[in-house]
């Protein structure tokens, strides 16, 4: 389909190259199976996560101990082709690279580091990110996982849950209340204490690993904190760089769905002719292209802002609250254009809008971000 506004040829050739060659990875790797896995709600992480960091796509906004270190216009443009695939491919990237791989980055011990992100950004050890609990989502602030010292230890006790990657990790950064606030731990999985059952029965973001984490009386090291970060400016940090993957990777859901209802509307025939040719589909192809092609400006503009090194909090949810919405809109009237071939799995449209339901809620609510802008346009915060 054609890139009517030209938004690529904003891109220079590296980032090109990112794009054509993730585009190529999800075609050969994921695209003639991710039907079957959404199905049959399973991931292939341990089949997937070496060939993805062969390409570098794990944590590969970072630098050093292997990660490859590229812009940030290239990570979200990884993340669009990515989501093009499925959205629980963009997750596993982004939990992976944003949320467990940068705050050890960001906040650890050399230790730390050298112990987990080479591995990591290889592929070879998966992680998870551990901070919504059952009760607690929005507000973090109020999170009940707690780790008291004993001696040089520390033992976490509490529970975490909608953890991607949880069941299949090898490390979980577990963020949870001290006596001196909120502080983050690296915890191996294999620690006695520790357990993460997978969560089944969902109707979206089936092709990914969900669970919760349970920690009864997990005793840790004092190596296991994170020294570089105490208090809610942790986890937070780590949330912005997800969702800013987010801004990016969800024009691919948009785009993907796009495409699949301009192909069936030109070979779709009723009353003798390609449905494509009626006036009511061609009005939804083109608002869906502005839409599209919309949340495609928004991502590069926050893109070029972020490798500024000016992209603010705000920012991002305005990006996040915009394109998804965006989004999951796209998706909808690809559905009706579909008609009843849009709820089967031979199309992408019912799995993009089924996961998108997911997206609008995790790493910040659409009630959220609407309220963080509220925040920024009045200066009062309606959520405190």
């Amino acid at each position: 389909m054609d890139d009517l506004l030209r938004l690529d040829d904003k891109l220079n050739p590296d980032q090109r190259l990112i794009r054509d060659t993730v585009s190529s990875f999800v075609a050969d790797r994921v695209l003639p199976h991710v039907g079957d896995w959404f199905e049959e709600a399973v991931f292939p992480a341990r089949d997937l996560a070496p060939a993805l960091g062969s390409l570098g796509l794990l944590g590969m906004h970072l630098t050093g101990y292997g990660c490859a270190g590229t812009d940030a216009v290239s990570y979200g443009v990884a993340c669009r082709e990515l989501e093009a695939g499925d959205s629980g491919l963009r997750s596993f990237v982004s939990v992976q690279g944003s949320l467990a791989m940068f705050p050890i980055w960001k906040y650890g011990s050399d230790e730390q580091k050298e112990e987990w992100l080479p591995r990591m950004a290889a592929g070879e050890a998966i992680g998870c990110f551990g901070l919504t609990e059952p009760d607690h989502g929005s507000d973090p602030a109020g999170m009940r996982t707690y780790a008291k010292k004993d001696g040089t230890d520390w033992v976490l006790n509490g529970s975490k849950m909608w953890i991607t990657n949880g069941s299949i990790a090898d490390v979980a950064v577990v963020w949870a209340q001290t006596d001196d606030g909120v502080r983050g731990f690296v915890v191996p999985t294999s620690t006695p204490g520790f357990s993460a059952p997978e969560i089944h029965k969902k109707l979206s973001l089936r092709a990914s690993v969900t669970s919760s984490l349970y920690f009864d009386d997990v005793r840790l090291p004092a190596s296991a904190v994170l020294p570089g970060v105490t208090g809610l400016r942790g986890p937070l940090s780590c949330l912005s760089e997800a969702r800013y993957g987010i801004v990016w990777g969800v024009v691919g859901a948009a785009r993907a769905c796009l495409e699949a209802a301009v192909d069936y509307a030109k070979t779709r025939v009723q009353f003798s002719k390609p449905i494509g040719s009626f006036q009511l589909t061609q009005e939804k192809l083109a608002w869906m292209y502005v839409g599209t092609a919309q949340a495609g400006l928004t991502a590069l503009h926050l893109g070029e802002l972020k490798d500024a090194g000016r992209l603010e909090p705000r920012q991002i949810s305005f990006g996040k609250l915009a394109n998804v919405r965006a989004a999951l809109d796209i998706a909808r009237q690809a559905r009706t254009i579909l008609g009843g071939n849009g709820i089967t799995l031979e199309y992408p449209v019912i799995r993009h809008m089924n996961n998108l339901e997911s997206v609008l809620t995790y790493e910040g609510t659409q009630e959220i971000h609407t309220l963080v802008l509220g925040e920024a346009l009045t200066g009062m915060a309606a959520y405190r």
